[in-house]
């Protein structure tokens, strides 16, 4: 890779077209001079344009000289793609999954483009996919794969309501902060969604989260979510600093009203977050000195706005029984890491005419990261197989795990066994299945 990385590092060196568009735009403005002359005087279009011809080839002649850099660094990276993936075919599956289920890789691509707040190109993607699943049914042809398209109703949509919704690249609500109305159901969620994390990130405003907190209080509340709270401390924070904000000759003004916000709304909070409500409150006796304070962490956070933005996402797509992250960007970032190792073992498999042992089990690791381990693995510590529902994990009266397989071969069909690691001994059948 360290000669793509390399060829990388030099197209964007020699790829600045900022030269080349100056020189087009000098040219443009010489045509528009001349044009302008001939439009004055008539009578001399023929000397206007015999004195054209030489500078607009001087123009011509410096635009090519400057793209030469440019088309030279394509060549090099062009050049060295090739050589590293001249001989490196994907691997192919003889029973392709996905092959079979394109309204899944479509509702995955047309999700996340809902998530990123991408709803023109969304409505774009599922008309266009519409178009040639009636295209494919209308020539009585379905591509080998069965045409399943209820998905689409999720993100049904008018016109008009994408419309509305973008204006120069955002999206723009009712000023009541009510969605507007689609067929859509997840369209106008994730409307709802983006309107919210906008106004987070953006404008670093709280009020439509709060609203939304409120709103969805009681589920918020039975989830365990933090997130209600973590809003009212930062209305809390926000008032409290509103003074310096307005270099208001009032010093105490900012500190006086984050106290009277405290009083109305954190008695809700105080039986779960009595120790952070304390914590607020105690800085109050610091002001206007609250950079000195031992408090100054809780109002100066450089990334406060990022983990709010973050924890809403969780719980709002949590609600909606969606993970926080897009799939098809866990899918994708996942494939990415996983497949030059994957390619490598096929190729090793073809060189050495090698077959794997297990359906079931890959014969190598692949480093996926923390946060995309989304299933735990129980490997047999007797065997050292991985657990399969043929042959599940089964704890043992004395608490120890082994796979089922590991149990029948120890009981030998006797009606006690000793553990293998631990002197406990037990019956067979008293052994239960571990769900992981």
């Amino acid at each position: 890779m360290e000669s793509i990385i390399s060829a990388h590092q030099s197209l964007e060196k020699k790829g600045n077209l900022s030269k080349t568009i100056t020189d087009v735009q000098a040219l443009i403005d010489q045509l528009q001079r001349t044009r302008d002359a001939v439009a004055e005087t008539p009578e001399l279009t023929a000397m206007h344009v015999a004195k054209l011809k030489q500078p607009v080839k001087a123009s011509f002649d410096k635009i090519e000289e400057s793209l030469k850099e440019v088309n030279k660094g394509l060549n090099q990276y062009q050049k060295a793609l090739k050589e590293k993936f001249k001989n490196a075919a994907l691997p192919t599956a003889a029973n392709e999954v996905l092959g079979r289920e394109d309204g899944l890789v479509n509702r995955a691509i047309a999700m996340h483009l809902l998530r990123e707040g991408k709803f023109g190109v969304a409505r774009t993607f599922v008309r266009e996919v519409n178009e040639a699943q009636e295209e494919m049914g209308r020539y009585g042809g379905d591509g080998g794969a069965a045409v399943n398209d209820s998905w689409m109703q999720e993100f049904a949509d008018t016109d008009a309501m994408i419309m509305e919704m973008e204006s120069e690249g955002r999206l723009e609500l009712r000023e009541d902060g009510e969605v507007l109305d689609g067929k859509g159901h997840l369209q106008k969620k994730f409307t709802e969604m983006y309107h919210i994390l906008d106004a987070l990130r953006s404008q670093h405003k709280l009020s439509p989260a709060i609203a939304w907190a409120k709103e969805n209080s009681m589920e918020l509340e039975n989830r365990g979510s933090n997130l209600e709270f973590e809003l009212a401390r930062l209305k809390f924070i926000e008032l409290y600093s509103s003074s310096a904000d307005t270099m208001s000759d009032d010093d105490l003004s900012g500190p006086l009203n984050a106290l009277e916000y405290a009083q109305t709304v954190f008695p809700t909070f105080s039986a779960r977050y009595s120790h952070g409500i304390s914590n607020l409150l105690g800085s109050l006796a610091y002001s206007p000195a609250l950079d000195s304070s031992p408090y100054t962490t809780l109002f100066f956070h450089p990334h406060t706005w990022d983990e709010v933005s973050t924890s809403f996402t969780r719980e709002f797509c949590s609600m909606l029984g969606l993970s926080s992250t897009s799939p098809l960007y866990t899918a994708v970032t996942a494939g990415g890491i996983a497949l030059p190792i994957l390619e490598k073992v096929e190729r090793v498999m073809a060189a050495s005419r090698g077959q794997w042992t297990s359906v079931n089990e890959l014969p190598v690791e692949t480093p996926l990261p923390p946060e995309m381990l989304f299933h735990s693995i129980f490997v047999c510590p007797v065997s050292k197989e991985q657990a399969t529902d043929e042959n599940p994990p089964m704890m043992l009266p004395c608490g120890h795990v082994i796979a089922n397989q590991s149990l029948r071969m120890h009981a030998r069909g006797k009606s006690r066994m000793k553990c293998p690691y631990c002197p406990g001994e037990s019956d067979p059948v008293a052994a239960r299945r571990v769900y992981i």
